[in-house]
């Protein structure tokens, strides 16, 4: 597609058919690998979470006052380590500018003083997003037309994670609960739409481990984990008539790159998790901070029927794991929870676009690539009998 300028329309039909074929090389790539279970890669949405805010209705864009803060991003890592994260801020930072004449309100521009875009309520909030929804099962139907794979996920948002991630003074509902279930109404209708598309849904919630460390210090424990209850109970409520198997709930420790010291342990929050109305939980678990938090699975018993998919390559890091290193960290979790209940992924997804680069894309094909060696380094072992 030719470069576009800052203010020049959205040509839709040029649009349509680059994500075409964008969907369609990268599902091809990923069967070329030999991955079983590929996503979309997610080419019709701008950002993991952003992208729900041009789909729903009832919401505005505005711009942060000087005082506010967003949720997202707060952490002790930015106080402890302040000399890194100022070294880092001309590389990480970016703002969300005023949205031109036909471009979507989430796309992220460059712009110099501006504040960051938030979000005012000021109506009810519902689902108008049926076009980018039909559109993207479409390409992704399109796309698997042939290849040889067992099944195919598409990722989406969590209730949660849409109302932290994009914080909305909620003017319309009488209270933050009130508005988080109205979310979570809303967003059902994309649940059910790729479900009923023959689709499994990945519900990505990378928000919800940073409830615990975010306010822990300036909340008990016990008040953290009763509103990450209350998470999990709108999302539940999403899910409602969702049949367990269709599902798979994401978590991770966000993806921005730091020391991550204040990050939630996995044990402080997994019975919660488990909570969830989902056969199969993804977890980050490849990058260092957290590669040790297989062990928790001896303690905690994985429930009858649920399956475990642990992240076994990370996008942390350019360095391409091992595909032995990633049999063993396999056959870690199958000690564990058995061999029948781990399906090998990655730790969150590779990231490219106009602000965040995690991983080149010629190093990501590559931990594909490795991770996809690695499990059948596992699977010989583990069913050697």
């Amino acid at each position: 597609m030719k470069a576009r300028a800052n203010n020049e329309p959205y040509d839709e039909s040029v649009l349509g058919e680059t994500l075409r074929d964008s969907v369609a090389e990268v599902v091809r790539k990923q069967a070329d690998i030999g991955i079983d279970v590929p996503s979309d890669g997610e080419f019709g949405k701008l950002g993991w979470a952003r992208y729900v805010m041009d789909r729903l209705g009832g919401l505005e864009p505005r711009r942060s006052g000087p005082k506010e803060k967003l949720h997202f991003g707060t952490s002790g890592d930015r106080e402890t380590f302040a000399d890194f994260y100022a070294a880092l801020a001309p590389v990480e930072a970016y703002d969300w500018a005023t949205p031109t004449e036909g471009q979507p309100a989430s796309l992220p521009r460059a712009g110099a003083g501006q504040g960051p875009m938030g979000w005012d309520c000021v109506g009810p909030v519902t689902y108008t997003g049926q076009h980018e929804l039909d559109r993207d099962i479409a390409n992704f139907k399109a796309a698997l037309d042939g290849l040889n794979v067992a099944e195919a996920f598409m990722p989406v948002v969590a209730p949660m994670s849409v109302t932290e991630y994009n914080p909305a003074e909620r003017n319309y509902y009488p209270s933050d609960e009130a508005y988080l279930y109205a979310v979570a109404d809303a967003l059902a209708v994309e649940y059910n739409a790729i479900v009923d598309a023959g689709f499994v849904l990945q519900v990505d919630d990378s928000l919800f481990p940073q409830i615990f460390s975010r306010d822990l210090g300036k909340k008990t424990l016990a008040e953290i984990r009763k509103f990450a209850e209350l998470c999990v109970d709108a999302l539940n409520h999403a899910l409602a008539g969702i049949a367990e198997d269709r599902v798979r709930y994401h978590v991770c420790w966000a993806s921005n790159f730091g020391p991550h010291t204040y990050d939630a342990p996995l044990r402080d929050m997994v019975d919660i998790m488990l909570k969830v109305r989902a056969q199969a939980y993804s977890v980050e678990a490849a990058n260092s901070r957290h590669e040790h938090e297989w062990m928790v699975w001896g303690d905690v018993k994985l429930p009858d029927g649920k399956i475990l998919i642990p992240g076994l390559v990370t996008h942390h890091t350019m360095i391409v794991e091992h595909p032995e290193l990633i049999a063993w960290r396999i056959e870690n979790f199958a000690s564990l929870v058995g061999r029948e209940n781990v399906i090998a992924s990655t730790d969150c997804g590779f990231a490219q676009s106009a602000t965040t680069v995690r991983v080149h894309p010629q190093i990501q094909w590559a931990k594909l690539t490795a991770l996809r060696e690695g499990a059948d380094l596992a699977s010989a072992k583990l069913w050697k009998n």
